[in-house]
Formats: structure tokens, C-alpha cells, sequence
């Protein structure tokens, strides 16, 4: 795998661990307005069926579980590969690197902050993931 992608994988769990709590909080939604009370006659029941409410709450706590579990994943994988970056012997690809793939910056706005030009930061950025592809040349 190179480098590029390796990084990238962190924003793709990022965005997938999004969707899927959003998909909780519609559940959760869902779950709200699943059902109400009809006063007729002197004693308040609930309209809903218990099937469809139960499916709606284990589905909610299923993906609850995987959500949490694909935190767990993230934080470990982006952990490791902030140590990867940090460990690269430029300072300045490191830089570069954390702030692409850890901080999902555009490159316009990382010359920006580095006071480079768009040009010269995509030159630099182009070594930079030579370089950890050289460093660790056995990416998953």
C-alpha cells in the first residue's frame, strides 16, 4: 500500500464512524415517535407494537456497539500513525503530513499556514510521503 493511502485511511473511518451515528440519532428518532398514547376510555395505553419498537431498540443497540468499537479502532490507528509521522527525521514533512492526514487540511490552506507556496507545499508534500513510504516500507 502506499503511503497516500495508508494516511487517508484515517478520514475514511472518521467519515464512516459519522454516518453511522448519525444513523443512531435517526434511530434514536424513530425510537421517540414509535409510538403514543391513546386516551380512549379512562385508561391511557401505548398505540405502538412491541415487535416493531424492539427491532428499532436492538438495532440501535447493535450499532451503538460497532460504533464503539470503530472508535476504538480510529483511536488506536490514528495514534499509531501520529507516532509514524512524528518519527520521520524532517520536520517539516512531518508537519505536512499531520496536517493532511491527521487534521484533514487542504494543501492551499497548509501553504497558508506555513507561509509556502501552493506550489512549493505540493513539491514538499510529494517528498514527504516518499520519505514514509522509505521509513516504513512494509505498510499494511
Amino acid at each position: 500500500m502506499k503511503a497516500k493511502e495508508y494516511l487517508q485511511q484515517l478520514r475514511r473511518m472518521d467519515t464512516a464512524i459519522g454516518q453511522k451515528i448519525r444513523e443512531l440519532e435517526d434511530l434514536r428518532a424513530i425510537a421517540m415517535r414509535a409510538g403514543g398514547v391513546r386516551y380512549a376510555e379512562n385508561k391511557a395505553r401505548p398505540s405502538y407494537t412491541d415487535a416493531p419498537y424492539s427491532r428499532v431498540i436492538d438495532r440501535m443497540v447493535d450499532l451503538d456497539a460497532e460504533i464503539n468499537r470503530e472508535i476504538d479502532g480510529f483511536v488506536d490507528k490514528k495514534h499509531k500513525m501520529i507516532n509514524q509521522i512524528q518519527r520521520l527525521p524532517n520536520g517539516r514533512y512531518a508537519e505536512i503530513l499531520y496536517k493532511r492526514y491527521v487534521e484533514y487540511k487542504q494543501l492551499e490552506m497548509i501553504s497558508a499556514e506555513m507561509h509556502y507556496t501552493y506550489q512549493y507545499t505540493k513539491e514538499l508534500h510529494g517528498y514527504a510521503l516518499q520519505e514514509f513510504e522509505r521509513t516504513y516500507p512494509n505498510l499494511p
